[in-house]
């Protein structure tokens, strides 16, 4: 017995000495971030890291905007798009908590003006449905996307878009429940999401350089986005998400975030008190329904047994313990937020570069290197898998161009092409001639420009040159004449003119 004892004692010893302390792990991840920001090449990023409570990285690395000399620090405001949505969630949960809704509540009791296509959806779905991304409907980010509306119009559109599966039958990514969930809040509660989960997340939090809309977000110490066109790091415009709030509109820093995962991880406490019942916190992060498994291309390295999806979180297992997590993604901006609950472990990384996929790297690696262990050099294999995704794709566009029919002719003149366009979902499509080419305007919002390519297709940028390259595809009616465009997918019926 005293020998085992004495072999335990040693092991137990041996340990000790080998054990890294806590700031020189601090240092090598930092050095780590600062590698993969170059391989990567990532203008700026920012990332706060806590554990135990207690912050133990809150950084800015690189430039705010690439052609200037103005630094990323730990309080300059990123997007932080989807991620948002747990912070909406947790406003919903406020409510729970107060008696003044329940999560299986039908949504049509809280907002009687809410309808869909389908009356039975309508009746059916509850507050619930809004955060899972089950509720039967296809991505509808076209209603903000190709159109500049306000968050009401956006709604009253929902009702014009069909099923594209049955309710709770599937699983599609869905921003808009989102902010019929934000409409609930403000029906419930008397105050509008932005008022609301100021007054009750960010105040109490100390949030002070956080703000739920770009609209009231401060000018001072703000990244520029950044993409990457035609293999040139270009600043791009922002893409301004305030009509979708409360799926993707806030703004925030690492210093603020890092406050913010202190608080979830440890069951929403905070030094005044907490913001969710202990109930309504494992709810947020109960899994609620499944998640498709190749959802993010990272899995294809992390290989997790099952995926899920909470109440604004995606989840799934790594190295046997449950990771909850969400990325966010607007146009040269991103955001992910990722917590190992059972090593009290979590970490945020802002960036500013279209899906800048070193996120899902640090992630991974900050998981390793403060908890499970391992050495695996994750930036290295993600950014191997990316860039054979990217190679895929750039291939896939060759291709395409390939299968160009050289020396056709369009049916018709192009000043026949031009007029008015319009569909009862998508809006109004003008088509006009500049310069021999067919400039498109969708909605007095999105703009392209277009050469004929072949027959009676025409293909050019958008004026957003980040969106790429797009198609229009003419279709001739019975009578032979120009009836339809097909604009990337959005088809809009030529307007009659009246004799």
């Amino acid at each position: 017995m005293r020998a085992l004892l004495l072999i335990v004692l040693v092991s137990q010893l041996t340990f000790a000495q080998k054990a890294v302390p806590l700031d020189v792990k601090v240092k090598e991840f930092d050095a780590y971030i600062l590698k993969a920001q170059k391989e990567w090449d990532v203008p700026g990023l920012a990332v706060a890291v806590v554990k135990d409570g207690k912050v133990i990285l809150s950084k800015g690395y690189g430039l705010k905007e690439l052609g200037t000399t103005n630094t990323v620090d730990s309080k300059t405001l990123f997007q932080c798009a989807s991620t948002t949505k747990a912070m909406t969630a947790t406003c919903m949960g406020i409510l729970v908590d107060e008696g003044k809704v329940k999560w299986n509540d039908p949504v049509v009791k809280h907002f009687p003006e809410f309808l869909l296509y389908d009356p039975f959806v309508t009746r059916e779905i509850t507050i619930r449905d809004l955060f899972v991304h089950d509720t039967g409907l296809g991505n509808a980010d076209f209603l903000w996307g190709i159109m500049d509306i306000p968050s009401d119009e956006v709604l009253r559109k929902m009702r014009d878009v069909k099923p594209t599966y049955s309710l709770r039958s599937g699983f599609i990514y869905q921003n808009i429940f989102y902010l019929v969930a934000g409409k609930v809040i403000e029906k419930v509660s008397g105050k509008p999401w932005n008022v609301f989960i100021n007054d009750r997340v960010f105040q109490p939090l100390a949030m002070t350089r956080t703000y739920p809309t770009t609209k009231e977000a401060s000018q001072e110490n703000r990244t520029k986005p950044h993409y990457k066109i035609e293999n040139v790091n270009t600043v791009i415009q922002h893409t301004i998400a305030d009509e979708i709030g409360p799926a993707g509109s806030v703004w925030s820093c690492a210093d603020d975030m890092a406050k913010w995962m202190s608080v979830m991880i440890d069951s929403s406490k905070y030094p005044g008190g907490r913001l969710l019942s202990a109930n309504t916190w494992r709810e947020m992060f109960k899994p609620q329904v499944l998640a498709p498994i190749g959802f993010y291309p990272t899995t294809r390295l992390t290989k997790p047994n099952w995926t899920t999806y909470g109440l604004g979180w995606f989840q799934h297992d790594y190295k046997g313990r449950k990771i909850n997590m969400h990325t966010g993604s607007l146009a040269g901006s991103i955001a992910i937020h990722a917590q190992l609950p059972d090593e009290h472990l979590g970490i945020y990384v802002f960036g500013n570069m279209d899906h800048a996929e070193v996120r899902h790297a640090l992630l991974y690696k900050a998981f390793d290197h403060f908890a499970l262990g391992g050495t695996r050099d994750w930036s290295t294999d993600f950014k191997n898998l990316y860039t054979g995704l990217w190679q895929a794709e750039e291939k896939a566009e060759r291709d395409f161009e390939a299968k160009r029919a050289l020396n056709t002719k369009a049916s018709f003149p192009i000043e026949a092409y031009a007029g008015e366009y319009s569909d009862p979902l998508y809006g109004t499509l003008v088509l006009t001639v500049e310069g021999g080419r067919l400039v498109a305007v969708a909605n007095n919002f999105l703009k392209a420009s277009f050469d004929h390519w072949h027959y009676d297709t025409f293909r050019g940028w958008y004026d957003k040159k980040w969106y790429g390259k797009g198609n229009l595809n003419f279709e001739l009616g019975t009578d032979g004449k120009i009836a339809i465009v097909d604009f990337d997918g959005f088809k809009f019926k030529k307007a009659v003119k009246l004799p």
